[in-house]
């Protein structure tokens, strides 16, 4: 994770003329070289916003590769959000410049859209969808609800006593098929938000998973949280920004909130984030070797064991947009396919 990406070749586009989209931008400063270039933008981006330059960065992403596989590009689809939120008048004209894309990457054009929460997102994925005929299915998922939005992914919720019995007796679990517990991805779709609007909300929606860091029954919810708590840590200890938010909501939090969001604030003052993750490490162990008396299947171990070797991932990711790459991309293609092999052996 540490090596760095060689640069590449920078997208040539056809000369366009001035319209709101373009006229943001600077002269000369629409363009990447390099993924690399992307990258120090996306870093620097809330303090100084050029939302015109967002089509060319996924674009050059998209040639990069960064964007084949869905949960590797959840940072780029909050960020994409984000931007198309806090930009409304040119949302259109960054969604047209952005259907440039090759087909196979233009899901993350759709999901930015959903996630965006724009009051007439579902009239522009409506309009798209005969642009699009490969993510048809996927826009009419957004359409009919199937597919939720952002705002509306639920955060898992602890079992209920009876619930914990049945599960004792060998029921099966209520697994949300979108949830922030199953879809641990999405807390870098979180990060991406913030990364782009330097907003409350997405460090907001973090800080309601931090009871979970604790969680003694659900190796989902653990890894989530723990996940969570990490991140907050690691990345305030980095971005004062993200810091003084954290200490500005402080006070206003749930009980069960406030002193996991006290630690976090001490150890990213103090710089000890790490003491965070091996913490966190040692009770996603301790949680797996005794196990919560149910869910032992081997396949639901095997997927709830990414997030296990996503804390330490994050360890690297998060530590800098612009030293490391992207924040930490949880779970991921080379992890799933060794776990779902082994599983179905």
């Amino acid at each position: 994770m540490r090596h760095r990406v060689a640069a590449l070749a920078a997208i040539c586009f056809a000369t366009v003329s001035m319209s709101p989209v373009t006229a943001n931008a600077a002269p000369g400063k629409t363009q990447f070289q390099s993924r690399n270039d992307v990258i120090e933008w996306m870093d620097k981006y809330r303090h100084k916003p050029e939302p015109a330059r967002l089509p060319a960065a996924i674009l050059t992403l998209s040639e990069a590769g960064a964007l084949r596989e869905p949960e590797a590009a959840a940072f780029q689809v909050g960020f994409a959000a984000g931007v198309l939120a806090d930009n409304r008048r040119i949302a259109d004209q960054l969604i047209e410049q952005m259907l440039r894309l090759p087909p196979s990457d233009q899901w993350l054009l759709v999901r930015a859209i959903a996630y965006s929460g724009l009051p007439s997102r579902k009239s522009k994925l409506a309009r798209l969808a005969e642009r699009m005929p490969g993510r048809r299915a996927m826009i009419d998922g957004y359409l009919s609800g199937k597919l939720p939005a952002l705002d509306a992914i639920e955060l898992d919720k602890s079992p209920s006593m009876l619930e914990k019995i049945r599960l004792q007796l060998g029921g099966k679990p209520n697994i949300i098929e979108t949830s922030f517990g199953n879809n641990p991805e999405l807390l870098d779709t979180l990060w991406g938000l913030y990364f782009a609007t330097g907003h409350y909300r997405p460090i907001w929606r973090m800080m309601t998973m931090l009871p979970w860091s604790k969680d003694h029954d659900s190796t989902i919810r653990l890894n989530a949280g723990s996940a969570a708590k990490y991140t907050l840590a690691s990345n305030a200890a980095r971005y004062a920004d993200v810091l003084a938010m954290l200490k500005d909501m402080a006070p206003y939090q749930e009980p069960d909130v406030k002193p996991i969001l006290d630690e976090v604030i001490r150890a990213a003052e103090t710089m000890d984030a790490t003491t965070i993750k091996k913490v966190q490490l040692a009770a996603l162990d301790e949680l797996k070797r005794k196990g919560p008396g149910y869910q032992r299947d081997m396949k639901l171990w095997g997927y709830f064991g990414q997030g296990a070797i996503a804390v330490g991932c994050i360890v690297a990711a998060t530590l800098s947009l612009t030293t490391l790459g992207l924040p930490c991309v949880i779970g991921g293609a080379v992890t799933s396919a060794a776990i779902n092999y082994a599983a179905a052996q």
